[in-house]
């Protein structure tokens, strides 16, 4: 898996030494990657943020659907 070769930083700091780019996320994506890390669905990742956030469980799904398109658009995360 691709995140795995990430090196994550608490605070939403995150290198690729792949390809020795850097990027940031805030708050909610660093909880995503590290859901994720942990092999959690999107489905259970935004079920997650849903309660955390009371948010409903189709927003809280787009939301995560949106950030793991731009994952998939800068090649740090794929769908096994």
């Amino acid at each position: 898996m691709k995140l795995n070769r990430l090196a994550i930083s608490e605070e939403g700091f995150i290198f690729d030494p792949e390809t020795g780019n850097s990027y940031t996320v805030n708050e909610t994506g660093l909880k995503v990657l590290k859901a994720l890390r942990a092999g959690q669905s999107p489905s259970e990742i935004a079920e997650a943020l849903s309660e955390e956030f009371e948010i409903s469980v189709p927003e809280a799904l787009r939301d995560v659907e949106e950030f793991l398109e731009s994952l998939k658009r800068f090649r740090l995360w794929e769908e096994s």
